[in-house]
């Protein structure tokens, strides 16, 4: 009798850890499927109005679309978008705060000597979402009209030209460093927090130039505010065919481009990760946004989160050679 109660009690508690174990192994999944089920915050580490932030509030749009929760907005700028990241890096990983990254954020690590995050240790890669050229835009009363000229004006003009970026490490910045060495010039850097008051100064001939993402820039270009020289992609753009390269402008091999991707907090869950991503994928295939970012000279860039962890990696190694070798610094 006791042997025929211990085999029951035994048989009992296998079942019972069984059903725990199966229970356990379906919450994730389950738990994923619910999410999310309440509002989802999408930190911008810059002002509103730049181009990250264009990005940020359409894909957040088509999110808020899709998944039937506000997707909102928080601009956190400062310390060349650190601040943001860095509060996105220390957020609880349940995916509910999420941060719009950018190449400042692969070029931070190289550039500032002491960072309070880690771009490949702390974030949870979810996809790249753009990418596109830079495009060199000046107030229109600066005497050049193209590249060769912009170069020859620096070299001549005394005091030298100065240019604004959106802050120090971003694609602003290290493309017009990655300039200044490969022209033998020296353009001085006046660093902004973010792209719009960094274009209003340009337009308003506080600064000579900026080097600015195409999605901020051109609506001024078109507007008579700014002018164009030219682009820092390896081929023209075709929101502007007829602004020629850098690189075919007298600086050959030159090429800088801009790009924003989705991270999450490292231990995020996996399937959480996997459904923002699947919806991402959904959303920037989508016609409106593709004819929205490309008409401002974005692409839609959907990736794996895998493939988009080896392209941070990348980055960071790419950026790390451009500033060793333009000697940049931060101001």
């Amino acid at each position: 009798m006791t042997s025929t109660t211990s085999l029951s009690s035994r048989r009992r508690w296998v079942g019972l850890a069984c059903a725990a174990l199966c229970a356990a192994a379906a919450a994730p999944a389950a738990w994923a499927q619910a999410y999310p089920n309440k509002p989802v915050k999408l930190v911008v580490p810059y002002p509103p109005g730049g181009p990250t932030d264009i990005v940020a509030r359409a894909v957040a749009q088509k999110l808020q679309e899709r998944l039937g929760q506000p997707f909102v907005i928080d601009n956190k700028p400062g310390a060349g978008a650190n601040l943001g990241a860095e509060a996105v890096a220390r957020s609880e990983p349940d995916g509910y705060t999420l941060v719009v990254a950018t190449t400042a954020h692969a070029i931070n690590p190289s550039l500032f000597p002491k960072l309070n995050y880690s771009l490949t240790k702390d974030f949870a890669p979810v996809s790249q979402l753009t990418a596109g050229p830079l495009v060199i835009v000046a107030n229109p009363a600066l005497p050049a009209n193209n590249v060769a000229e912009l170069i020859a004006l620096a070299k001549s003009k005394s005091g030298g030209l100065n240019y604004g970026s959106s802050g120090n490490g971003q694609s602003t910045h290290l493309s017009a460093e990655l300039f200044n060495a490969m022209a033998g010039v020296k353009m001085a850097h006046v660093p902004y927090k973010g792209s719009a008051p960094a274009l209003t100064d340009v337009m308003g001939g506080q600064i000579d130039l900026m080097f600015d993402t195409m999605l901020s820039s051109m609506p001024h270009v078109k507007g008579g505010k700014l002018k164009a020289l030219g682009v820092t992609s390896a081929q023209r753009s075709p929101v502007a065919p007829e602004l020629p390269t850098v690189a075919e402008s007298g600086l050959p091999g030159y090429e800088a481009i801009a790009w924003n991707g989705l991270l999450a907090p490292a231990g995020t869950p996996k399937e959480v990760v996997a459904k923002l991503n699947a919806e991402l994928k959904t959303a920037l295939e989508s016609a409106d946004l593709r004819q929205r970012f490309e008409a401002q000279g974005f692409s839609a860039a959907w990736s794996s989160p895998a493939d988009y962890g080896r392209f941070l990696q990348a980055e960071v190694d790419k950026w790390a050679k451009v500033v060793k070798t333009s000697g940049a610094k931060i101001d």
